[in-house]
C-alpha cells in the first residue's frame, strides 16, 4: 500500500509547485499592466488649494492626490458661462442744458474809504508840474533840431524860466579866533562863525559852529574843503634843527575815527622860510544820516603851532 502511495505523493508536489510559480507570474504580470496604464504626471501636487484645505497656514495634501494636467484643461474650458462679469459698460454722460435762471443779488457791501481831499492849491501845483514838464520836452526837441541862435524869442524866455535844484545844505565859516596846538598832538578845530560880509552862507541845520562838526541830515555824497593857516614861528626859532617827520597833517573825518573810516588828508612839511602858510585839504564823502565831520590838525613837530583866524571850512550837499 505504501509503494502504490508514493508515486502519487510526488505527482501531487510537483502540480503544487507549478501552480505556486504560475500565480507567481500573474501577479508579476498584473503589476506590470497596471504600471502602463498610469499615466505620466508633469505635476506632482496641484499648486491651487482652496481655503479648506489651508489650515493655520499648514497645506494638508493626501499623498494619493494626483492632478491629471489634461482633465484640469477641459474642466477649465468646459466651465459654465456667465459667471464671469465682463467689462462695466461706459455712462454716456448727460449734455449740459440751458443755463438756468440768474440769482438773486446778494447782500451790499461795507462803504469804502473816504477819498482824498482835492484843494485848489493842489490841482494848481499839478498844473504848473504838467506845464514845466511839457515846456522842457518842447524845449529839448527843438533844441536837437536847431542851434540855441536859431530859437524864437518865446521860446528862449521858455528856457530861462527853468527853475534850478536848490541846494539844501551848504555851509561856508571862519576860525574865529587863533588856536594853538602843542607838539605831537592832534587837535579838533571848534568855534566857527559865519563872515559878516557879503557871500558867505549857511544854509540847514547841519553844521554846528560851536563845535565845528557838520551833521547829515540825510545819507548822500557831501563835498568838503578847508583852508587851514598855519604859524610854525615857535618850530624856527626852536634850537634844534628840523627833523624829515617833522610835519604837519590836516584832515577831515567821520565821526572823529580818522583811520577807521576814509578821510580827507593833507601833509606838509615844516621847511618853508615863510612865517604863515596855507594847507588846503579838499575832496567827496559819503555820509550816513546822523554821522559829522569836522577838521583836525596833526602836529608831528618838534615846537608848537598856531592855527590863524580866519581858517576857512567849507561843505555842501551834492545829491543821493
Amino acid at each position: 500500500m505504501w509503494c502504490g502511495a508514493g508515486p502519487l505523493a510526488v505527482v501531487a508536489a510537483v502540480f503544487w509547485t507549478q501552480c505556486v510559480l504560475l500565480e507567481g507570474v500573474d501577479a508579476k504580470k498584473e503589476r506590470k499592466r497596471s504600471k502602463e496604464a498610469t499615466p505620466q504626471h508633469t505635476e506632482t501636487y496641484n499648486a491651487t488649494l482652496s481655503n479648506s484645505e489651508e489650515v493655520g497656514g499648514s497645506v494638508k495634501i493626501s499623498d494619493n492626490q494626483r492632478v491629471d494636467p489634461l482633465g484640469s484643461w477641459m474642466d477649465f474650458v468646459k466651465r459654465p458661462g456667465g459667471k464671469f462679469p465682463g467689462k462695466c459698460p461706459k455712462r454716456k454722460r448727460p449734455l449740459p442744458g440751458p443755463p438756468g435762471p440768474p440769482g438773486p443779488p446778494g447782500p451790499q457791501g461795507p462803504p469804502g474809504y473816504p477819498g482824498a481831499e482835492v484843494t485848489q492849491e493842489v490841482l494848481l501845483q499839478e498844473f504848473k508840474e504838467m506845464i514845466k514838464e511839457a515846456t522842457e520836452r518842447r524845449a529839448a526837441a527843438l533844441d536837437r533840431q536847431t542851434s540855441p541862435s536859431q530859437l524864437p524869442t518865446a521860446l528862449l524866455t521858455l528856457e530861462g524860466m527853468t527853475s534850478y535844484r536848490r541846494i539844501e545844505e551848504a555851509f561856508h565859516c571862519k576860525l574865529k579866533g587863533p588856536v594853538v596846538v602843542d607838539k605831537k598832538t592832534l587837535v579838533e578845530l571848534q568855534n566857527f562863525q559865519t563872515p559878516p560880509a557879503k557871500g558867505a552862507f549857511l544854509r540847514g541845520s547841519g553844521m554846528d559852529q560851536s563845535t565845528g562838526r557838520f551833521t547829515a541830515p540825510i545819507t548822500g555824497i557831501y563835498q568838503f574843503s578847508a583852508n587851514v593857516h598855519i604859524d610854525h614861528n615857535e618850530v624856527k626859532r626852536s634850537k634844534s634843527q628840523l627833523k624829515a617827520r617833522d610835519n604837519v597833517r590836516v584832515l577831515i573825518c567821520i565821526e572823529s575815527l580818522c583811520h577807521r573810516y576814509t578821510s580827507l588828508e593833507m601833509i606838509v612839511g615844516l621847511e618853508s622860510n615863510s612865517k604863515i602858510f596855507t594847507v588846503n585839504v579838499q575832496g567827496l564823502l559819503e555820509l550816513q544820516v546822523g554821522q559829522y565831520t569836522s577838521i583836525f590838525v596833526d602836529n608831528a613837530a618838534g615846537a608848537s603851532i598856531t592855527i590863524q583866524n580866519g581858517s576857512d571850512f567849507m561843505g555842501m550837499l551834492l545829491g543821493v
